[in-house]
């Protein structure tokens, strides 16, 4: 009998080697998250706990912009999205925290749209 895996304990497992990613305040965290429909990203300040900046999405303003697209370009959207309201905050360097994620798709597709807005990291 094939034993199926579970993909996402694999990510889990792939985010606990990379827990030692850590925002602060000169350099907040990046952070992705996708589920099968949505993609959120959010800006972390770990130090104090608190969150900057988030975009996903479901938002109203977001769900306008990504009517008729498909999940990759939606992606992209988002990460524009957050790179416009991180710069808003005066926030241009951070750390990208994929979650677990392996780098391409969709990942891939929020953190281009991040450096296209103008972010660094």
């Amino acid at each position: 009998m094939i034993l199926r895996q579970d993909k996402n304990a694999l990510r889990r497992q792939r985010a606990k080697r990379t827990s030692d990613i850590h925002g602060t305040k000169e350099r907040p965290r990046l952070v992705v998250y996708r589920s099968l429909g949505e993609m959120y990203a959010q800006i972390v300040n770990d130090d104090k706990g608190e969150t900057l900046v988030a975009v996903n999405t479901m938002q109203e303003e977001i769900k306008k912009l990504i009517k008729n697209k498909t999940k990759c370009e939606a992606s992209t959207i988002v990460g524009e999205q957050i790179g416009k309201a991180a710069l808003a905050k005066k926030i241009k360097k951070v750390v990208f925290d994929r979650n677990g994620y392996v780098y391409a798709g969709r990942i891939a597709k929020v953190a281009d749209g991040a450096r296209k807005a103008g972010l660094d990291f």
